[in-house]
């Protein structure tokens, strides 16, 4: 289950407040600070605790594949 462009438009980083990349249907991705969010079942996880770090190499293929 994709997410809808509206509901993509007002998700914000729980941490930065900044607007967020969908890669794909598995994440929401901040690419300022980033972090990856996971979604779950088509619901986006936007806890700061659930979000894990991104390395170098996987943050350009993760812009790569950004729909946003």
């Amino acid at each position: 289950m994709a997410i809808d462009s509206t509901l993509l438009s007002i998700l914000a980083c729980p941490q930065d407040k900044g607007p967020l990349l969908l890669v794909g249907d598995e994440l929401l991705y901040n690419p300022r600070l980033r972090r990856a969010y996971p979604i779950e079942n088509g619901i986006p996880v936007l806890l700061i605790d659930e979000a894990r770090d991104v390395a170098d190499d996987e943050h350009e293929k993760l812009l790569a594949r950004a729909e946003g």
